[in-house]
């Protein structure tokens, strides 16, 4: 294959003979074509940047020290995105000091290989973002308080969930549409002087890796703009928001109420590991729809009787998603959701979050950062790739649910069915009240004991038998066994979890397939 060349102007030299090398260009083996070097168009106010015709078949070869020559903080910011608009940054300062750009990419000769002159710093705009360039030593983003925008021009859930915290402003200046992952545990200053300008509040920055991270940061804005919410913590799993939430909120002597259907380690912690006394109502926490009954709290008629008493309230979404119900619009002090389930959506990621007023957040977030359950990089990745679909896969798993709770409720094999959706579930009438939808998960009670229930599950082809729910793979489990084997069958029905009760999480597969699984399933027993 043939390889073009071409001359490459040199338009970085450092300060002394070891950073005096420029990058080099060379060809890609796996393209051709022709390459041209575009004069460059100068603004101070504008992007410069590097074009080629036929880009594809260009690749930069920087020496070694080229990264650090050109910017420790675009290291921090950018990862190992923003090649381009540094170089831009740097031909718009040799304009700015004289040196003439298009006669260094005609000819590529000695009007780089001179030390360029220290230049005023210039103002370079990518897309939404800003960036403050200081010669070749300093890419700063302009605030990180400049990342919450309006997204008037967004109307619907599923515009949110592609665009929040991204498209209408991140803290990383990159071209990219997808978020970098910003694999760093702390971050760096200047000068002493910088670290004080940062603690008196007069520099914007990260500090260390538990305290925040860019990437995190963008899956936080992201599911403020969903839930509506002046901010957003997200922490390394649902079961630790939970923790710091009630430990940051609920003061000594404090009084927490909260329902007997939940989750069973936020109830084991509540009960053995929060045991205060007293008579005034601190916090009222509960699911809605609840686990693994689906029953459903009137969050506004409970928000108001709280509020009198001057109590917080807290209600767990996980299983409405914040798509099929607001619980902030609603009353509600705080929405907690366990990330790991819808939000993330594809069984890959453990992750929880906890939004409401910028107060109460701050709050949990001061102790979540003395607890250190941080989330890590990749996981908010993963996150933010998760919730670009969740206003589709939310669509289908609440189609499915509601067509297969029918279709079991009717069943002669199956017993009862709880499901919201259902004119048979107790607060039908709340969810039809408060839900836009009812949810991908279905519990169902068939006709037999411990051992039948079994043979159901075993004979199912398409659900994994697992622990969670809300991926696109469905999940089928049988409580009892669980998540209560440890305990005997009378202190299981105590919490009303029978032998033959099973919760089914429906995922993204077609309807026809799951319904004539779950056909033949019953048709075993």
């Amino acid at each position: 294959m043939a390889v073009s060349s071409f001359s490459c102007p040199r338009v970085f030299s450092g300060s002394s003979s070891s950073h005096s090398s420029s990058f080099e260009c060379r060809s890609d083996p796996d393209f051709s074509g022709s390459a041209r070097l575009e004069t460059p168009k100068i603004s101070a106010r504008a992007v410069v940047m590097v074009s080629f015709s036929g880009v594809s078949s260009m690749i930069f070869r920087f020496p070694p020290n080229f990264v650090r020559q050109l910017s420790t903080k675009a290291r921090r910011n950018c990862s190992n995105i923003g090649v381009a608009q540094i170089v831009a940054a740097s031909w718009s300062n040799n304009a700015a000091s004289g040196s003439s750009t298009s006669a260094a990419a005609a000819s590529g000769s000695a009007a780089a290989s001179a030390v360029p002159a220290p230049a005023a710093p210039v103002e370079m705009t990518t897309g939404d973002e800003m960036a403050v360039v200081d010669g070749l030593n300093n890419v700063q983003m302009k605030a990180l308080a400049d990342l919450k925008k309006e997204a008037s021009f967004l109307s619907s859930d599923g515009s949110l969930t592609i665009h929040a915290g991204e498209r209408l402003g991140r803290g990383i200046v990159t071209d990219a549409i997808t978020t970098p992952v910003v694999n760093t545990s702390a971050y760096f200053f200047k000068k002493t002087a910088e670290l004080i300008d940062f603690k008196e509040k007069r520099h914007a920055s990260f500090e260390y890796g538990r305290y925040g991270n860019p990437t995190t940061v963008v899956a936080e804005e992201k599911i403020s703009a969903l839930e509506g919410a002046e901010s957003t913590v997200i922490m390394a799993s649902g079961m630790c928001a939970s923790v710091v939430m009630l430990m940051a909120l609920v003061p000594e002597g404090g009084h927490i109420i909260t329902t007997t259907d939940c989750y069973r380690k936020t109830r084991i912690f509540i009960e053995t590991v929060l045991p205060k006394m007293g008579i005034k109502v601190t916090l009222f926490f509960t699911e809605s729809p609840t686990n693994p009954f689906l029953r459903c709290v009137d969050i506004k008629l409970v928000t108001e009787l709280c509020h009198r008493k001057g109590a917080i309230v807290c209600i767990d979404g996980t299983f409405a998603t914040p798509l099929n119900q607001k619980a902030l619009s609603l009353g509600a002090d705080l929405v907690l959701h366990s990330a790991t389930k819808y939000i993330g959506g594809h069984n890959d990621v453990l992750a929880g979050c906890i939004s409401g007023s910028e107060k109460l957040v701050t709050q949990i977030r001061n102790l979540h950062h003395v607890f250190g359950g941080a989330l890590n990089p990749n996981a908010a990745y993963l996150i933010i790739r998760g919730m670009k679909t969740l206003h589709l896969r939310v669509q289908q798993q609440n189609s499915t649910a509601m067509r297969m709770a029918e279709i079991l409720e009717a069943h002669p094999k199956v017993k009862h069915v709880y499901y919201p959706g259902l004119t048979s579930h107790p607060e039908h009438h709340i969810a039809k009240k408060q839900m836009t939808g009812f949810g991908g998960v279905v519990s169902f009670e068939v006709d037999g004991d411990l051992m039948t229930t079994s043979k159901f599950i075993d004979s199912l082809k398409i659900p994994y038998i697992a622990p969670s729910f809300g991926g696109c793979e469905s999940i089928v489990d049988q409580p009892a066994i669980m998540s209560y084997w440890d305990l005997s069958q009378p202190e299981r029905l105590k919490y009303g979890i029978a032998d033959n009760l099973v919760r089914f999480s429906f995922g993204v597969e077609d309807f026809e397939d799951l319904k004539a699984d779950i056909l033949q399933a019953l048709g075993t027993i």
